[in-house]
C-alpha cells in the first residue's frame, strides 16, 4: 500500500531527517533520483537537449543539481530562470558541469531553449505552491513542443495543490513526476492526477520520520490480491456470501440487470433479487442463476434504478433496520439525503456511493478537496462514503481515506455505477467490511480498463470484464489478452 502525506507531515519529516545528516544530503539524494529518471527517459544522454525551468526554492535546486549530473554526461543543459533568484549551490554546480543559465529577463532565449529541448524539467515551485502558474512560467510551459518532448515534474507538478490536487489556472502537465520521500495527496486525488503522469517515488530516507498518519492511502495489486475472497474446499454458496439486490423498476429494468450482474461476475455465492415485474423478468432472462424473493442475506445493495416513491423508501428502511451491511446508491441516495437520520447511529456498516451531484444533495458541493469532502460526510453520518469520479475516493467515518488508482474516463457511461454497486455488494456479503468499497473500486476500475482495450465500452462490457480483472489481480504475472 502506498501512502500520501500532507505538506505539514512531509516538512516535519524532512526537518527531522536533515538534522541527522550532513547538510545537502537530502538534495543530493533527490537530485540523483531525478537525474536517474531523466536518463531512463532520454535513452541516449550525450548530445540531448535538456531545459530546466527553475524557480527560487529547493525544487529549483533539485532540478539544477540533476541538470549538472546530466551535463556531466554530455547533455546540453540550459536552466531557464523564472525568477531573479535561484538556488546558489545548484547554479554553481550546473555551470561547473558546463550547463548554461538563462536569466529571467532573456525571454526569447528561454523560450527557444524550451522549444528545442528533448526533455523539460519542472523545478518552478514545490509543495508549498498555491494557485496556478504565473508569468513567465506559464508562458514557458505553454511553449513546450506538443509531442516529442518529455516533461518531468520535480516532486509535484507546478500549479497543483500538494494537499488536495486542486488545479487553479495554468499548471505543468507531466509525463513523469519524480516525488521525493513520500507521495503527496495532490498526486493521487483531484485534478492533480491528470497532471502528474507516471509517479516515480525516490527514497530519500523519510519513512522513519513520518510520524503522523497518511492523509490518503492507495491500494496496490498485491493488497487487493490479499483481500479478495477466494473460496476454499469447504466453502458453499452460503459461506461465500449472499447479497440481496433491491434495484430496478418498470422504467429502469437495466439497472437491476447490471447490478445483479456485477454481483454475480465478482463471485457472489448467491444473489437474491428483491423486485418484481419487468425488472424481475429482465434479471431472470439475463442471469438465470439469480434467486428471486426475500430471504436471509449477508449484505444488501439498494437503489440503482429503484425510484424514489414511498414503496422504494420502505425497501430502504427495511434494509437499514437489519444488522447486515447496506450499500446505498442512486435513487436510494436521494431518499437518504432527505432523511439522513435513517443511518445515523446505525451499528452495521453503511456504504454510500454518490457521484458529485448526488453528494451535493447532502448539503454541500464536493468542491476542490474531494478527499476532505468525502471524509466530512462520512464523519457526519457515521458511514463509509465512496465518492465516484475520475479518481474515486473512499472515506471512512474515522477519517481514513483511500484513493483508487485504477479506472478510465470510458467508465463515464450509464450503468457503470450499477455494476460497481453489485461488485461491492458481493464483497460486503463475503465479509470484507470497510475494505469492500476500496477493493471493489479497484477491480471495477481495472475491469473498465480491460473492457476499453477493445474500444468504447458499455456498462455490460464492464461487468463481463470483471472476472478477467479479478484474475489479473490474483495472477498478475499472467498475460491478459484483449
Amino acid at each position: 500500500m502506498r501512502k500520501a502525506y500532507d505538506v505539514a507531515a512531509v516538512r516535519s519529516a524532512e526537518a527531522a531527517l536533515a538534522a541527522q545528516v550532513l547538510e545537502g544530503t537530502l538534495m543530493a539524494r533527490a537530485s540523483a533520483g531525478l537525474a536517474r529518471v531523466c536518463v531512463q527517459l532520454l535513452g541516449t544522454v550525450y548530445g540531448s537537449r535538456v531545459a530546466l525551468l527553475i524557480g527560487a526554492g529547493d525544487n529549483g535546486g533539485d532540478a539544477l543539481y540533476a541538470g549538472a549530473l546530466l551535463a556531466a554526461r554530455g547533455a546540453r543543459v540550459e536552466a531557464v530562470l523564472v525568477q531573479a533568484k535561484a538556488h546558489d549551490g545548484g547554479l554553481a554546480a550546473l555551470r561547473a558541469a558546463g550547463g548554461r543559465v538563462i536569466a529571467v529577463e532573456n525571454r526569447s532565449a528561454g523560450t527557444a531553449a524550451v522549444q528545442q529541448a528533448d526533455l523539460v524539467v519542472d523545478g518552478i515551485v514545490g509543495i508549498g505552491g498555491r494557485g496556478g502558474l504565473r508569468e513567465p512560467a506559464a508562458e514557458l510551459v505553454a511553449s513546450i513542443r506538443p509531442g516529442g518532448t518529455w516533461r518531468v515534474a520535480v516532486d509535484l507538478p507546478s500549479g497543483v495543490d500538494a494537499d488536495t490536487g486542486r488545479v487553479e489556472g495554468a499548471a505543468f502537465d507531466a509525463d513523469v513526476t519524480v516525488s521525493f520521500g513520500a507521495l503527496k495527496p495532490g498526486l493521487v486525488v483531484g485534478r492533480g492526477i491528470e497532471r502528474a503522469g507516471i509517479v516515480d517515488l525516490v527514497d530519500i530516507g523519510l519513512d522513519p520520520f513520518l510520524s503522523t498518519p497518511a492523509r490518503v492511502s492507495v491500494l496496490e495489486t498485491a493488497d487487493v490480491a490479499d483481500l479478495w475472497p477466494v473460496p476454499g474446499p469447504d466453502d458453499d454458496k452460503y459461506t461465500r456470501g449472499v447479497v440481496g439486490v433491491a434495484a430496478g423498476s418498470p422504467g429502469y429494468p437495466g439497472a437491476a440487470v447490471l447490478c445483479t450482474g456485477g454481483a454475480l461476475r465478482s463471485g457472489a455465492g448467491m444473489v437474491r433479487y428483491l423486485g418484481e415485474g419487468a425488472a424481475a423478468a429482465s434479471v431472470a432472462a439475463a442471469w438465470p442463476e439469480v434467486v428471486h424473493g426475500d430471504g436471509r442475506v449477508q449484505a444488501y445493495v439498494v437503489g440503482p434504478g429503484l425510484g424514489t416513491d414511498a414503496g422504494s423508501a420502505a425497501v430502504l428502511r427495511r434494509a437499514l433496520e437489519t444488522d447486515v451491511p447496506v450499500l446505498i446508491d442512486a435513487d436510494a441516495l436521494t431518499l437518504l439525503a432527505g432523511n439522513p437520520e435513517w443511518v445515523r447511529g446505525r451499528h452495521a456498516l453503511t456504504v454510500l456511493t454518490p457521484h458529485d451531484r448526488e453528494f451535493a444533495r447532502f448539503g454541500s458541493d464536493v468542491g476542490d478537496d474531494r478527499a476532505g469532502a468525502a471524509a466530512r460526510l462520512a464523519g457526519e453520518l457515521g458511514v463509509t462514503v465512496l465518492l465516484k469520479g475520475f479518481a474515486t475516493i473512499v472515506a471512512q467515518p474515522d477519517g481514513t481515506v483511500h484513493a483508487n488508482p485504477t479506472g478510465t474516463s470510458w467508465l463515464a457511461t450509464a450503468g457503470s455505477g450499477d455494476v460497481l454497486s453489485g461488485i461491492i455488494g458481493t464483497l460486503l456479503a463475503a465479509g470484507l467490511g470497510p475494505q469492500a468499497p476500496v477493493v471493489g473500486a479497484f477491480v471495477h476500475g481495472l475491469a473498465g480498463r480491460l473492457a476499453a482495450l477493445s474500444g468504447p465500452i458499455s456498462a455490460m462490457s464492464v461487468a463481463t470484464a470483471v472476472p478477467r480483472a479479478v484474475a489479473a489481480v490474483l495472477r498478475p504475472d499472467d498475460r491478459i489478452e484483449s
